[in-house]
């Protein structure tokens, strides 16, 4: 399962630092220069860094990017090392504050906030000005994300995502359901899930997941989740609370398993076990899905449903950037603009692993799947994404999501209630910088 979409930060206590991340020897004298195009100058003596990261199924592809790096760049070797995704965040941030961070490493929107404010995380500005980098190669929605407003900029997108609807075909045929169409609509999906909903079946699933789920479909109503002004959550607005009942209704249909049900079983384990049969995820889980040989010629794709306000997706992407404590900056800059840089976005790309962010190598990613025929759906989706809300320490109030939506979707509480309770925990978070 790709995790990006829960961007909270485990506080697990005990978990062992990083040792020696920045391992290598000798003194570095290389100067600023991306290996893509720059003469650049290499280190006198050997050096290697670390390069941390979280998804299994995108490793692979990481370590031949390292791999195709170090080709150019003899002295410099990179060593990818993966971590489960709770135990990821919590080394980090303890490395971060203890020095021992590895070199280079994946970065959330929702989480780079305390990192930059820290002073944590490498400026590779000069680089970017140095190689002439275009910035305009990068989706501008994930651009913007990572802008901490302070003139700086620590990383460049590797990946993007938007949201669609993925369907098991057979499942559809057995209930004697039409597949969805281009211009389905909330009711469509709602009296669709309905229709699929069988013994054993559910049409949908319904977790309280922000990224792939009730976001989109506030969007969708002609809401926000933080106001313009950025400085108050807006959930509990009249188009906001709509985007949410559309989930609640959903649960209160009883077209998705319930909120304990998907506790004891994920929800994406359910799809591909047969027992759900219309997810809405990110072009992310492609690869995964398209892995699942027994399921793979029953997958099909289709656009979100519109809303009452028209077409919307959230969009996010992951960020290489670099820990401002390396013994080895130049290299890592190096490393970091190489790492989202055209030749390592296509081999991404023919791996499957990840929609990559730099313009025109989607194609090269879609033929890597060549049984799955709608994953222009997800390139599509991009004309109509808005970024991924992440104002304030973004990964603290979207923590919270759950203590305070769970009685909205038991039931137990009405939407309005939810969406004001949860509104003013999100304006503390705001409220205190």
């Amino acid at each position: 399962m790709h995790k990006r979409r829960l961007g909270v930060v485990a506080a697990a206590a005990g978990i062992a630092l990083l040792a020696a991340c920045s391992s290598g020897n000798g003194t570095p004298t290389s100067t600023a220069g991306a290996t893509t195009g720059a003469a650049a100058t290499t280190p006198a003596a050997p050096v290697t860094i670390t390069y941390e990261v979280w998804a299994g199924t995108q490793t692979p592809a990481m370590k031949e990017i390292a791999a195709a790096f170090t080709k150019e760049n003899p002295n410099i070797t990179v060593n990818v090392q993966e971590l489960p995704w709770p135990q990821y965040w919590s080394t980090l941030q303890t490395g971060a504050q203890g020095g021992t961070a590895p070199d280079a490493f994946w970065m959330l929107a929702q989480q780079i906030r305390p990192y930059a404010a820290g002073g944590q995380l490498l400026d590779i500005s000069d680089e970017i000005k140095a190689e002439n980098v275009d910035l305009s190669k990068y989706p501008k929605a994930v651009i913007d994300l990572y802008d901490q407003g302070d003139g700086k900029i620590y990383g460049l997108p590797k990946d993007f995502d938007t949201n669609a609807v993925w369907y098991n075909k057979a499942l559809f045929d057995a209930a004697g359901v039409a597949y969805p169409t281009a211009d389905w609509t909330w009711a469509d999906f709602r009296a669709t899930a309905k229709a699929l909903t069988k013994k054993g079946v559910w049409g949908t699933a319904a977790p309280i997941d922000y990224q792939s789920g009730y976001y989109n479909t506030i969007f969708q109503a002609g809401g926000r989740v933080i106001a313009a002004d950025g400085k108050h959550a807006a959930l509990d607005t009249p188009e906001a609370i709509k985007g949410i009942q559309f989930w609640t209704d959903i649960m209160k249909d009883g077209s998705s398993p319930t909120l304990q049900q998907m506790s004891d079983t994920e929800a994406e384990t359910m799809f591909e076990q047969g027992k759900v049969a219309m997810y809405m995820s990110g072009a992310y889980w492609a690869l995964q899905l398209y892995n699942n040989t027994a399921l793979r010629p029953n997958i099909g794709v289709a656009p979100l449903p519109v809303g009452p306000a028209g077409r919307a997706t959230v969009s996010s992407g992951i960020e290489n950037v670099g820990f401002a404590g390396t013994k080895h900056p130049q290299e890592v800059k190096k490393f970091l603009l190489f790492a989202s840089g055209q030749e390592a976005a296509n081999i991404q790309a023919k791996s499957g692993a990840v929609l990559p962010a730099y313009a025109g190598t989607e194609q090269t990613w879609m033929s890597a799947m060549p049984d799955f025929k709608d994953l222009q759906v997800f390139i599509d989706a991009s004309k109509y994404a808005v970024p991924l809300p992440v104002q304030g320490n973004a990964a603290e109030w979207q923590g919270l999501q759950t203590q305070y939506l769970t009685p909205a979707w038991n039931g137990q509480v009405p939407v309005e209630q939810a969406a004001k309770d949860y509104s003013a925990a999100i304006d503390k978070v705001l409220a205190a910088g």
